[in-house]
């Protein structure tokens, strides 16, 4: 990849357009990139990682999802954000512009409006000699450059724009951080899901292994509870070894010994069976025995009772006939009564009837009482016409009280309507007054609500601007305590250097040996060796100086960044809270809150004085309504009134003349209606008595012709003889069930086989009972014993076969829980044979970080001078995992020692190989795409003028493979050794760019 030219408007702190010719920079190999702190060096490479990806490099492009904060604050309101970048990838030209979204102004009206991001990507046809348009899209140029380039944004930022600072923190950084940046880098992370899915699949397989064996242990205590005493199995749990085979054993056992159990209950249960039978048969027949003993006696008795009682039968018998008689006159007797008792009742009904008749028709008949009733029936209906006058009357009277009422109602609706509609004006005015005060509270507590927030916010920046005044002192006092320490620890390690220095002859010939050539001259003969004089400095104390100078150091600019993060702090909450003292921010903001709830409480009311005054002008609407709707009743009632008057004096004139003596025509018609009832009475009265008198004789003469004929001297005589029908069915009963008493047993003492049965000794059924009840229970007993037996033998059967299916099925679950704990083990590095504890993407990144230490060695011995050497270790470090160290091999003393005690120049050198390096294996990783261009940014201030004498031919010789470094720094020696610069300018307008050298 090679850059060719940049276009940058109103990107960053460029507030103009700005352009770079990438070409005439690369064409002297390596170019500087320089300016003022704050000026924009960072931000022309974020330009340019803007181009391809369509996002800024690392922590910068947060907040900038929208694109609104790469836009310049110093660009022209009409002047859009643009970027464009020409460049050369895998053989095609190519040119990408992009527009993040922007706030413009309207073209018409006032206000501003978004304009969507634009993304142009075009291809340069050689043979054409023109561009071509390929994509718009912004997904489609994205993954098509991230398609060409072979990485991705994060890799292009480490690889293309190389961070010092970051290489610095991955030299002294421990395992796990350099794994995590490696990872990103090199894309390992199907390795690691490669251990998370053996994880799982180990654990699943587990758990369907100790699932699978839960299951085979609950069958085997299952085999046990029905097995008892016959199967014996030890303590086991899930996963323990030789489980299945434990269990399928004592199965076997427990199944042979059941069955046993069940051929001997088989045995006793035909023996059993077999007594049983012989206790029933003898218990039938003396049941028999004593069933014809006793059939035989019991009849003898019910023949000795039927003698007793022959002249009771007899007596029945006779009855029986007389009764039979007795029913020929029944009928006539029946008659007789019930023509008596109607005419009793037919002569009391005349008695009352006549009763009530005056004296004149006391002793009238039936037709006389009968037109005395039409005669006072057409009379009643002459009084239907007053009637319904009478019912008017009451109707008219009512209405009139009505009307009274209504007028008495409206009398006084209008006077409450009156009174209160004088007080109309005054309250409207009242609500309306605390309306508006109200809404004037509420918009002073709207404007009060929004100062606060920026008050409190001020508040507490102020108290912390107070406390980190403070902080500020002590952190720089400490800062000053940490230089001079580290100043005294480098003066005394530069102290002892030089003493062992003095006395390093006498060190070395402390290793001479006769016969062995000098590691100075070569001499085998060593006549006069140096001698160690007092106070000599050796190595160890030498190198613990060193330490001790390299942690003072550290220390200090520990020191010192805090100092600067105090600042940075305490200038932030100084902008935000000015010079105010708190003290006096803190009345102010509660003042503010003071006023604030006292607006608030005086607008609290605004509501319910709206609600107040529209209900007030509800009810004025109302009583409006209801004194106009009174007058108008009025009116109408004046004319209802009199007519009302004039139909109730004819009314009452008519019914004076219908009423007669009575008080009312109801009373009237009450009377006649009472007459004409009690002479229609009285007339069907007497009718029912002469009719009844009539049927009383026709049944006496008919009674003593039945009786005549009946036998009877008279007829109380056949009615006594008479049977009631409960009396005929208990006579006919008893003389039947003495029929069958005798005819019963008769047939009982013919029977032979009773009369045998009675010739024989008395039988024992008891004792044959006691003997079969004895036998049953041991045939019972038999039968649950067999029962019991083939119980468990099918128990165990069943659950012997369900383990053994088990067992067969939990094999091919136990193989592959084995082979795959084995490979999650070993991919996470807790195998027994994974002597370094390693993981599978630990192995992979440190194959890839030994890579790296062997590319990145090549340049850090040409920037040292050949003394130092990067070195991928496997080590162990701590209690962690081995496979990511990285040690630094030092060539003067010919030790290995840690990354983290280089010095702050060495760090950077080395970090710049590092970072060198890393760019050739991950350039390689991503498919070998050639990087023409690259970015080395700042960290040159810490070489000496050798070391970076040094450094700078190292990157000058990546011009033998036709590639181009752009250095980005500010450090003034860099400008006369570097000749090609394109110079970043700040201004009050924004930042410009100039090339210089080209």
């Amino acid at each position: 990849m090679r850059l060719h030219r940049l276009d940058i408007t109103a990107f960053g702190p460029f507030g103009t357009t700005q352009h770079v010719d990438f070409d005439a920079l690369s064409a002297a190999g390596l170019f500087l990139l320089h300016g003022p702190t704050g000026a924009g060096k960072t931000s022309v490479l974020d330009a340019v990682c803007y181009a391809l990806y369509g996002s800024v490099p690392g922590a910068r492009q947060s907040g900038t999802g929208q694109g609104m904060n790469l836009r310049s604050d110093h660009a022209e309101p009409g002047t859009r954000t643009e970027v464009r970048l020409e460049l050369t990838v895998a053989g095609r030209r190519l040119e990408v512009t992009r527009q993040p979204p922007w706030e413009r102004p309207k073209l018409r009206g006032k206000g501003t409006t978004v304009d969507k991001a634009q993304t142009w990507l075009r291809e340069y046809d050689a043979t054409a000699g023109a561009w071509k348009d390929l994509s718009r899209s912004h997904q489609e140029i994205g993954a098509e450059f991230e398609q060409l380039l072979g990485m991705s944004r994060e890799q292009f930022c480490q690889v293309v724009l190389l961070p010092q600072g970051d290489f610095a923190r991955f030299l002294r950084a421990d395992a796990e951080a350099r794994g995590r940046l490696l990872g990103r880098l090199f894309d390992t992370q199907r390795f690691a899901d490669v251990e998370k899915r053996l994880a799982e699949r180990r654990r699943a397989a587990e758990a369907r292994v100790r699932e699978g064996d839960a299951a085979l242990l609950a069958d085997a205590h299952r085999m046990q509870q029905a097995a008892g005493d016959a199967m014996e199995l030890p303590e086991l749990a899930p996963g323990d070894p030789g489980l299945a085979e434990t269990v399928l054993g004592a199965a076997a056992v427990a199944r042979t010994t059941a069955r046993e159990r069940l051929s001997v209950a088989h045995s006793r249960l035909a023996a059993a069976e077999s007594a049983h039978a012989d206790a029933r048969r003898a218990l039938d027949e003396e049941r028999e025995l004593a069933r014809l003993q006793g059939r035989f006696a019991e009849a003898r008795r019910r023949a000795e009772r039927l003698d007793a009682r022959a002249g009771d039968h007899r007596e029945d018998q006779e009855r029986m006939a007389r009764s039979r008689k007795a029913e020929q006159v029944a009928p006539a007797l029946h008659v007789r009564a019930e023509a008596e008792r109607e005419h009793r009742g037919a002569d009391a009904a005349e008695a009352r009837a006549r009763s009530l008749l005056p004296g004149a028709l006391a002793d009238a008949d039936a037709s006389a009482l009968a037109a005395a009733a039409r005669r006072a029936a057409e009379e009643l209906g002459g009084l239907d016409a007053a009637r319904r006058a009478e019912r008017r009357l009451a109707e008219v009277t009512a209405e009139r009280a009505g009307l009274d009422r209504q007028e008495r109602a409206d009398e006084d609706v209008l006077r409450e309507a009156d009174a209160w509609l004088e007080g109309w004006d005054a309250a409207r005015a009242d609500l309306q007054a605390r309306i508006d005060t109200a809404q004037e509270a509420a918009t002073r507590a709207e404007q009060l609500g929004v100062r606060r927030e920026p008050m409190r916010r001020r508040l507490a920046a102020a108290r912390t601007r107070d406390a980190l005044t403070e902080d500020l002192e002590t952190a720089r006092r400490r800062a000053r305590d940490a230089g001079q320490r580290a100043l005294d620890a480098r003066a005394h390690w530069l102290d002892l250097k030089e003493q062992r220095l003095t006395g390093i002859a006498a060190e070395l010939a402390a290793h001479l040996t006769d016969g062995e050539p000098c590691a100075v001259c070569g001499a085998t003969e060593h006549p006069a060796p140096a001698r160690k004089v007092a106070g000599h400095v050796d190595r160890a104390a030498e190198e613990q100086a060193h330490a001790a100078a390299q942690e003072a150091d550290r220390r200090h600019t520990e020191a010192e960044r805090s100092v600067a993060a105090v600042r940075e702090s305490l200038a932030a909450a100084t902008a935000e809270a000015g010079e105010a003292p708190a003290s006096e921010l803190a009345a102010e903001a509660d003042e503010l809150e003071q006023e604030y709830a006292r607006a608030r409480q005086a607008a609290s009311g605004l509501h319910a004085a709206h609600e107040e005054l529209r209900s007030a002008e509800q009810e004025r609407e109302r009583r409006l309504a209801e004194r106009q709707q009174a007058a108008v009743r009025a009116a109408s009632r004046l004319t209802r009134r009199e007519a009302l008057e004039r139909e109730q004096t004819q009314l009452e004139a008519e019914l004076a003349k219908a009423r007669g003596a009575a008080d009312s025509v109801a009373a009237r018609a009450a009377q006649l209606e009472r007459r004409a009832a009690q002479y229609a009475e009285a007339a069907e009265a007497v009718r029912a008595a002469e009719d009844s008198a009539q049927r009383l004789k026709t049944a006496d003469a008919r009674l003593a012709d039945a009786t005549y004929r009946a036998g009877f001297a008279t007829p109380e005589a056949a009615a006594a003889a008479l049977l009631t029908d409960d009396g005929h069915r208990e006579l006919q009963h008893r003389l039947d069930a003495w029929q069958s008493e005798e005819a019963a047993v008769r047939a009982v003492l013919a029977e032979a086989d009773t009369a045998a049965a009675a010739r024989r000794p008395p039988a024992d059924p008891a004792g044959a009972e006691r003997a079969a009840a004895e036998a049953e229970h041991r045939l019972r007993e038999a039968v649950s014993a067999r029962d019991a037996a083939d119980r468990c033998r099918a128990e165990l059967d069943r659950l012997s076969a369900r383990a053994a299916e088990a067992v067969r099925r939990l094999g091919p679950l136990r193989e592959e829980y084995d082979r795959v704990a084995r490979l999650a083990a070993l991919t996470a590095g807790t195998a027994a044979d994974n002597e370094r504890r390693m993981r599978l993407e630990s192995y992979v990144l440190a194959a890839r970080l030994e890579q790296v230490a062997a590319a990145a060695t090549v340049r850090l011995q040409r920037m040292s001078s050949g003394r130092y050497t990067l070195v991928h270790s496997d080590d162990r470090s701590g209690r962690g995992r081995s496979g990511l160290g990285l040690h630094v091999v030092d060539a003067w003393t010919g030790r290995e020692r840690d990354t983290a005690t280089l010095s702050g120049g060495e760090t950077f050198f080395a970090s710049l190989a590092l970072a060198l390096g890393l760019a050739d294996v991950v350039t390689d990783e991503t498919g070998g795409v050639r990087l023409d261009t690259l970015f080395i940014d700042e960290g040159f201030g810490s070489l000496d003028d050798q070391t970076l004498d040094e450094v700078l031919d190292v990157l000058d010789g990546l011009r033998e493979r036709d590639r181009s470094v752009g250095i980005v720094s500010h450090v003034p020696d860099l400008r006369r050794r570097i000749h090609a610069q394109l110079e970043v300018v700040k201004g009050r307008t924004g930042s410009t760019l100039r090339q210089r050298g080209t």
